[in-house]
């Protein structure tokens, strides 16, 4: 019989139906696990399920009935899975299940800054529109979305349903080609240029040793336009220190991001110092958590531990077996 451990049930939401895999099995959950914890907990698995709980060689080591880690989401770099190719153990992941959730979260951060709702609400709170003395008062920029340039880093599901909204708003978007200057489609703009010329910029790609800290101060130097930075995809993905250093500058216009480099933050993190500006927008990770999406996962990642015991896998990560 399988021994299946969640070890961080926690992680969607409880009203998120979860059912139970089809074949006989023991079911352990855990609201949340911390890395002293993983190998205890996992003692006797076969199947190990965690969103963010760290999976690391050290655990693996003492794990040698363990056979697959399904992950509950797409992001798949709290696993070392060079450690888990050598062990044995596959890995796999969810697909596509927010295809709506992120993009629609995206534009959420890209409207509110770009019209500047945060500082207009607080302005009429504090009583500025009594003060003006008529039907309207013009303390911040409002900027339209139609005909601005939307610089999306990250070709994959997200990075295009983010630019069927951006045309749908009369954008026009453009693909990022790698930094490094390695092979791209034709169609993606050179990294140099793909900072000259957007206006928004939002992350849409995994975070890798290649895109770890992939935007730092001197990108931001070279932001012509003074573009929003919005990130929906992991906070490590931007130098978080210097982000704010680009804020006090006036190097760009505004930052909405719903990760951070360490979740959650400590009170001193960058971003929690920054949180309180007009221009700046910080959520808890929630950008991939509509009703809808959370059960889109929890339902793929039944099937991805169904099949796989069944003998035919889905959604395995490329190169572990």
């Amino acid at each position: 019989m399988h021994r299946i451990v969640f070890l961080d049930r926690a992680t969607l939401a409880p009203h998120i139906r979860l059912r139970r895999p089809a074949f006989a099995h023991e079911w352990v959950e855990h609201d949340r696990s911390t890395p002293a914890e993983v190998a205890q907990r996992l003692a006797g698995a076969s199947i190990a399920i965690t969103n963010k709980v760290p999976i690391g060689a050290a655990a693996l080591a003492q794990l040698p009935q363990l056979r697959l880690v399904a992950v509950a989401a797409t992001g798949t770099d709290c696993v070392e899975k060079a450690a888990c190719r050598a062990h044995g153990v596959a890995v796999a992941n969810i697909r596509g299940y927010a295809v709506n959730s992120v993009p629609e979260h995206t534009f959420a951060l890209i409207l509110a800054l770009r019209r500047n709702l945060l500082a207009y609400r607080e302005s009429v709170r504090a009583g500025r529109w009594q003060q003006a003395g008529q039907f309207c008062f013009f303390d911040h920029p409002i900027r339209d979305l139609a005909g601005a340039r939307l610089g999306i880093v990250g070709s994959g599901v997200l990075g295009r349903r983010v630019a069927e909204l951006g045309r749908a708003f009369g954008m026009q978007p453009q693909f990022a080609a790698r930094k490094d200057g390695g092979a791209a489609s034709p169609s993606h703009t050179p990294w140099p240029a793909f900072l000259e010329t957007s206006d928004v910029i939002t992350l849409h790609c995994p975070l890798t040793p290649q895109t770890r800290g992939l935007i730092a101060m001197p990108d931001f130097e070279a932001m012509q336009r003074r573009p929003l930075i919005v990130n929906t995809a992991r906070g490590a993905l931007v130098h978080e220190a210097d982000l704010v250093r680009a804020l006090d500058a006036g190097l760009i216009a505004g930052a909405g991001f719903d990760v951070t480099d360490g979740e959650p933050p400590p009170p001193d993190h960058p971003l929690m110092h920054a949180a309180g500006r007009h221009n700046v927008i910080v959520t808890p990770h929630v950008a991939w958590a509509s009703d809808e999406a959370q059960q889109r996962l929890a339902d793929q990642l039944i099937d991805n531990i169904d099949h796989f015991v069944a003998g035919r896998p889905t959604n395995l990560i490329e190169g572990v077996s």
